[in-house]
């Protein structure tokens, strides 16, 4: 089978090097950061830095299609994330019944297992290093490509990589999976490929989170969706490992205002103010300041533009491939995802038809992922231009029936069963928006039910309230 070197060591990476690995191929894990996963949850949490990702220490949440898939595939992966705390929850079974009209068989599937970050991660690094055909390199940065003879005539054919040592180490195929700071067109453009077509824009959001832990060993009941809006913000509550869960609150990064939320009273004062989300934080947090990132890019890459690769030997995958606002949880998930494709595409072209697995990926991308991204990339457009338009006072309408569409199914997906589960199986990535809606009868239940979206009363703070508790 192959040698394969896979750039980048977060939790899809990860993932990837272990499918790959179950197939045979020899793998080695290059990742930059030099610290190893430390011996506890506990530790992971403390004392793990992880400067290599930006959002490390911020929410997480591990969506039902990310269970479905290590489940199904990496079962000793699920194991050892049982094993170190993190907590599965079913929005379908954990909700009422006058809710969700009681269970029905499929409801499983909604199932959650997640967790912080930090120990995520240290779970799959766990099973990761007891892996057959897998090795992993920490704090090896990789600077450049390495190329040898071309497959496709005028197409560099990437052969390896070089690092910041100086030194080489060759593979018949190189996967970037480098994240969200990937700097693969560099090392393009340095052996004299292509840049690689992108999509580059600010996502435009501030996050700004704690963590908690509960008092008496019990999670806060959820009084509705984990991302919820707020007017110019919203909210994100999601359960995590071990009795802790995380509070964030997303604010548009071009509202001067809410830059104030970065203080600790300050936050604490709006989310006491939001009626759904107080209770999230009468618990002990385990932070003593409020986290925040901003400057988080929305990118997609195409290695393909024109139909011709940009090299050869190379593919990329996950986030160095496309990412999002990281607010609706789908990170990993969709990673996966295309790890799955990247594994089943190598299954029927090997990397000795390099010019062949470059197309077969590629269309195997756009069947898979890239639906995904676009569904993803056009709410987080439509959610920011709502939160300009109402700290401005004025209505946002925009031409695209789809936002009104989504703004009605959320406002009926606590109406009606179906068009709850419907919401769920969108919001989890087990099912594209498009298809859901085409189930008989649903989108007149959606249009029915949530068509009065825009009446409904809002709940929290009025703008100038949230204003004066962000700035005082």
């Amino acid at each position: 089978m192959a040698e394969v070197l896979v750039v980048g060591g977060g939790v899809v990476g990860m993932g990837l090097a272990m499918l790959l690995a179950r197939d045979d191929h020899q793998i080695t894990i290059l990742e930059r950061d030099s610290q190893p996963p430390p011996g506890s949850p506990d530790e992971a949490w403390e004392s793990w830095d992880r400067t290599g990702v930006n959002q490390f220490r911020l929410a997480h949440l591990f969506l039902s299609r990310y269970r479905e898939i290590i489940e199904a595939e990496l079962p000793d992966v699920a194991a050892a994330l049982v094993r170190d705390g993190a907590v599965r929850f079913n929005p379908i079974a954990d909700a009422p019944d006058f809710v969700t009209g009681g269970h029905r068989d499929g409801d499983e599937r909604y199932e959650m297992l997640s967790g912080r970050r930090a120990v995520v991660e240290r779970a799959v690094a766990s099973v990761t290093a007891a892996t057959a055909g897998l090795k992993v390199r920490r704090g090896v940065v990789v600077e450049g490509l390495v190329t040898g003879p071309e497959a496709i005539p005028g197409v560099p054919h990437v052969s390896g990589v070089r690092t910041s040592e100086g030194d080489e180490i060759r593979a018949d195929l190189v996967i970037d999976c480098s994240g969200r700071r990937s700097a693969l067109p560099t090392w393009l453009e340095a052996i004299g490929a292509r840049r690689p077509e992108e999509e580059v824009d600010d996502s435009g959001f501030i996050y700004l989170g704690r963590h908690f832990r509960s008092r008496d060993g019990n999670l806060p009941v959820s009084l509705g969706p984990g991302l919820q809006e707020y007017g110019s913000i919203s909210s994100l509550n999601l359960p995590a490992d071990n009795g802790t869960w995380s509070v964030t609150l997303i604010a548009r990064s071009g509202d001067r205002p809410m830059l104030g939320l970065r203080d600790t009273d300050r936050w604490t004062k709006v989310v006491q103010s939001l009626p759904t989300v107080a209770h999230w934080i009468d618990a002990e947090p385990i932070e003593d300041r409020v986290v925040s990132i901003t400057k988080i890019e929305d990118r997609h890459r195409d290695l393909r533009p024109g139909g011709t690769p940009v090299a050869t030997g190379l593919l990329a995958a996950a986030d160095a491939w496309a990412c999002t606002n990281p607010s609706v949880g789908r990170g990993a998930s969709i990673g996966m995802l295309h790890a799955l494709a990247l594994r089943d595409t190598l299954r029927e072209v090997g990397p000795d038809r390099p010019a062949e697995l470059s197309e077969a990926f590629g269309v195997a991308t756009a069947a898979t992922v890239e639906p995904w991204f676009r569904a993803t990339l056009a709410f987080d457009r439509h959610r920011l231009a709502e939160m300009a338009a109402i700290a401005d006072g004025t209505t946002y309408e925009p031409e695209d029936p789809g936002f009104a569409i989504s703004k009605a199914m959320g406002a009926a997906s606590g109406k009606d069963p179906d068009v709850l589960r419907g919401f769920i199986d969108t919001v989890s990535v087990l099912e594209l928006p498009d298809a859901v809606l085409a189930r008989p009868g649903l989108m007149e239940r959606v249009i029915e039910l949530g068509g009065g979206w825009r009446d409904e009363p809002p709940i929290g703070p009025s703008r100038d309230e949230l204003v004066a508790m962000a700035t005082a």
